[in-house]
């Protein structure tokens, strides 16, 4: 089974049947209000930078904080020193081809890569809050060593390996070209890589694949088109991911039944509940991914929050438009991942559990802006802080975005 395709499908010819039932929402409060659907994607007029996941004020109130000894700031900081990734001994390991099958495997180069590129991004992070020189050279010695040598990305997991460390590498080329002031002869040769490399296995999305491929995709192709200043792919990339959104996460003011992925040959309730992985009662927050594991949709919820935050420093805010269904996504699965019974309708009763580091930014953007009071994202997401690195993609994001008020 590829990593992203849902078991399910070779079971449509049997004609899967399940009647799509409304039951209360699972977690207490107002009901949410119908969710706007977004006009036409648009990039800004001039991209800001550094703007992919973190902006230049976001970063400044990180290092004010880390410097202070404030915390959870000092504490995220040293955890990601002290770790592999933040070594200045590291030795970055490109290919020329990156071959990812199925749940990586075979893993020829894909750890590697995504780890070089975490390993990137650290450097630039640690190099911002310090002003050592060193790490941003290493942080530009990794993203050199790769961009002088992958030419593709080959196998079944190729577009979401792109994804994962695709949305990763414009995180550090964004600090190291914008901010820091010691020069990055190769910043060219990188973004070739970029835009040859990587932009045309994500750009277009996987419409069929479970939704986490998409989301991660976008989280890539959004992130590189800022990196490049690539209006086209940017409003293409946010066209997609706009249509993605409601039809992964879940709200009863959708309808009796989710939307249909865009794009998609899915388009009957069976086909869709067995999209859904068997899952044929809908309530506010549930997930396509929920019924699969928590790992999965963990990762698309980290996606889904990346892509949102890169927007809002590019001038388009899409929390408001989207924070009933966000809310209710995170509220929802951190209930199950702080050990509320599992009911019968969910699942058949049975969840998967391990939803990783993926609240951190979603929580800061609803809770810390928009005032929204979010107990189980609370109690989730500041009982598991420092958050880390476990899910590919997603790296240092209490540092990053705890309390985070720009």
């Amino acid at each position: 089974m590829r990593h992203g395709v849902p078991a399910g499908l070779a079971a449509l010819a049997l004609g899967l049947a399940a009647a799509l039932t409304l039951t209360p929402t699972a977690q207490a409060g107002p009901p949410p209000a119908p969710a706007a659907r977004a006009a036409g994607a648009a990039a800004p007029a001039q991209f800001a930078h550094p703007g992919v996941l973190n902006s230049r004020a976001q970063l400044d109130f990180v290092r004010t904080k880390v410097q202070a000894g404030e915390q959870p700031w000092k504490g995220a900081f040293d955890a990601m020193l002290a770790s592999d990734y933040g070594s200045l001994s590291r030795t970055p390991t490109p290919r020329a081809v990156v071959e990812c099958g199925s749940y990586s495997n075979p893993d020829i180069g894909c750890s590697d890569e995504r780890e070089d590129a975490i390993a990137a991004y650290t450097d630039a992070l640690a190099w911002y809050i310090t002003r050592d020189a060193r790490y941003a050279r290493k942080s530009i010695e990794l993203m050199d060593a790769w961009s002088a040598k992958i030419k593709d990305h080959t196998n079944s997991n190729a577009p979401l390996q792109s994804g994962w460390a695709g949305s990763t590498w414009p995180r550090a080329a964004e600090i190291i070209k914008h901010a820091y002031p010691g020069g990055w002869a190769g910043q060219g040769r990188f973004a070739t890589m970029l835009r040859d490399v990587y932009l045309p296995e994500v750009i277009n999305g996987k419409p069929n694949s479970n939704g986490n491929w998409e989301l991660i995709m976008m989280d890539a192709a959004i992130g590189i088109s800022v990196h490049l200043d690539d209006r086209a792919s940017y409003d293409k990339a946010m066209a997609i991911y706009l249509g993605r959104v409601p039809a992964y996460f879940y709200l009863a003011s959708d309808g009796p039944q989710p939307a249909y992925p865009p794009r998609s040959t899915i388009d009957t309730k069976s086909e869709l509940v067995d999209y859904w992985h068997g899952q044929s009662t809908f309530v506010d927050g549930l997930a396509q991914e929920t019924c699969r594991d928590f790992g999965h949709t963990g990762m698309a919820i980290a996606a889904t929050m990346h892509v949102a935050e890169t927007s809002r420093i590019q001038g388009r805010d899409l929390y408001p438009q989207f924070k009933d269904r966000f809310r209710y996504a995170l509220g929802f699965h951190a209930q199950y991942e702080l050990g509320a019974k599992v009911p019968s309708w969910l699942c058949g009763g049975s969840l998967a559990k391990g939803i990783g580091p993926a609240t951190e930014v979603g929580y800061n953007a609803l809770h810390t802006r928009l005032g929204i009071g979010m107990e189980n994202t609370r109690k989730l997401t500041e009982g598991r802080r420092p958050a880390g690195t476990e899910n590919h993609f997603e790296a240092w994001e209490t540092l990053t975005h705890a309390d985070n008020p720009n």
